[in-house]
């Protein structure tokens, strides 16, 4: 991008009404374009991989892959592309998670209209853009670790297994995940096995429940 080009922008929400009136609010400005759109977390690394945009715009909530796995993904393979989460959570748990995949920013869907290109604005100068709540639980944690001496907890379950996790609450089967994520249903099953284990639950039922109550798919 140079400084007189418009900030190329990637959205991806599994909602076509929300991906609309965000990108009415975004191409309205001179300095930014919409140049790809996506519906799931899979799409938006394959349009980003394509388009190389930018910035990508991802929500938390989608199909196939969540906001924050593709984040991940794509601070892996697409180091050049920026990103910034724009959400309905209003969650400390997600928002720390997305500053540790590689997001320069958390918005709100609630305040879009208010802040969202100056988030965006914000991101492309190479600032992090944070909502006031989120400010406020950085303190909080920064204190914390520090009366405690100690780093927050690490995650439970690896990437890989997260990924299994979401697709078999989603109801793929074993094959058509191994399809997905180009590994062998044999790899998929011994995932779900280690997911089963570690997470101290019994089935798919126990599995999905869990995976609502962490956020990786919408009840």
């Amino acid at each position: 991008m140079t400084d007189s080009s418009p900030a190329r922008i990637l959205l991806a929400d599994d909602h076509a009404l929300v991906r609309r009136g965000v990108r009415l609010i975004l191409d309205a400005e001179p300095d930014l374009t919409v140049v790809a759109e996506a519906d799931d977390g899979a799409e938006a690394i394959a349009r980003a991989r394509e388009h190389r945009p930018d910035l990508a715009v991802l929500d938390i909530a989608m199909p196939r892959l969540t906001g924050l796995q593709a984040a991940r993904e794509l601070s892996r393979t697409c180091p050049g592309t920026r990103i910034l989460i724009l959400t309905m959570y209003d969650n400390e748990r997600f928002f720390f998670e997305a500053l540790g995949a590689g997001a320069s920013g958390y918005v709100l869907k609630s305040v879009a209209d208010r802040d969202l290109v100056e988030a965006c604005r914000a991101t492309m100068r190479g600032e992090p853009f944070l909502y006031p709540g989120a400010v406020d639980a950085l303190i909080r944690d920064y204190l914390d670790r520090a009366r405690d001496g100690g780093a927050p907890p690490s995650r439970a379950i690896t990437d890989r297994e997260e990924e299994i996790l979401k697709l078999v609450a989603e109801g793929h089967t074993s094959q058509q995940i191994a399809e997905l994520l180009v590994i062998s249903p044999k790899t998929v099953e011994r995932h779900r096995a280690n997911l089963l284990q570690k997470l101290g639950l019994k089935d798919r039922l126990e599995l999905t429940r869990y995976a609502i109550r962490v956020g990786l798919i919408e009840p």
